[in-house]
């Protein structure tokens, strides 16, 4: 589990481990590493399962990421299931956002999944079994106000997992692209410090999901081999909504989608006119401050 020291990633790992699973950790912070092996090993069902942590920076050098995925699977076998959780976000009008943030966050949210992925392909496709998963977001099946720098990165991921779909099911390999919500975790948090109040106007149509909740969906996803996983009846309807031409893990789920399309897009219709409305009347408001500012 990449990201895996807090929010989703180590709500995933402790789903995986109370399944019996042993786990490795990948994430920069190697006390927070430390901190949430201890926490996650509470959780076993067996005296042999292992919590492994590894401190690498997955979005730098490929290479490194390699080798130390090489050494987790010479000491714990080959990886059943990679969870590419590792992540990061800005949000701020595009204009305002740094130049540097676009290219950091393209590294870490895309080439950070691309990366351990690649290093574990192979192996997967040699062995006839195993799952990957990645973690975009609602940002990534839909833009929206202040995510210029954030959205264009998860909808990368959609792109990267429906071609290697496409390429490994052969093997029996299969891939998931999971679409949380907003989620209860610290980077949640950290984010909303500096979110532009048109953001949290839109955020706040709907709710704030619990972190264990969104990685119990996420697993039971991979587990059964779904290519989309959402969470509530938001993330369904945007589910169905840009379903496009992504895999289908069923002929049910395919005529969810012809028949629900239709009357999804008209709700979805709705939705988009009021985040219009609330850009409108901010900017309304803005304007109208500043206008009273200068005659002051």
């Amino acid at each position: 589990v990449t990201g895996g020291s807090s929010g989703i990633g180590k709500c995933i790992a402790i789903e995986c481990y109370k399944q019996g699973a042993f786990i490795t950790l990948i994430a920069r912070d190697e006390n927070k590493l430390l901190q949430t092996k201890k926490e996650i090993e509470k959780y076993s069902v067996n005296d042999k399962q292992v919590v492994l942590c590894i401190s690498v920076d997955v979005s730098k050098d490929y290479e490194q990421v390699e080798n130390v995925l090489k050494q987790a699977q010479e000491k714990l076998g080959p990886v059943d299931m990679l969870v590419n959780c590792a992540g990061t976000s800005v949000t701020g009008k595009f204009e305002e956002i740094e130049v540097n943030s676009f290219e950091r966050l393209m590294a870490v949210n895309y080439l950070g999944s691309v990366y351990p992925s690649r290093a574990v392909i192979a192996t997967m496709k040699e062995r006839r079994m195993g799952r990957i998963v990645f973690v975009s977001s609602q940002a990534g099946q839909l833009g929206l106000f202040g995510y210029t720098a954030y959205s264009p990165t998860k909808f990368a991921l959609r792109g990267l997992a429906e071609a290697l779909q496409m390429e490994v099911k052969p093997y029996n390999v299969y891939v998931t692209v999971a679409y949380p919500p907003d989620t209860d975790t610290p980077g949640f948090a950290e984010e909303s410090k500096t979110k532009p109040l048109e953001t949290k106007l839109i955020s706040e149509t709907s709710s704030v999901c619990q972190a264990e909740q969104v990685a119990r969906v996420i697993v039971k996803d991979a587990i059964q081999g779904n290519f989309n996983s959402s969470v509530g009846s938001d993330g369904y309807m945007l589910s169905i909504l840009t379903s496009g031409m992504s895999p289908v893990t069923s002929i049910t789920e395919g005529l969810q989608q012809v028949v629900c399309m239709g009357i999804f897009r008209i709700i979805g219709l709705f939705y988009l006119g009021s985040f219009d409305s609330i850009v409108r009347r901010c900017m309304m408001q803005r304007e109208k401050s500043e206008s009273a500012d200068k005659t002051e």
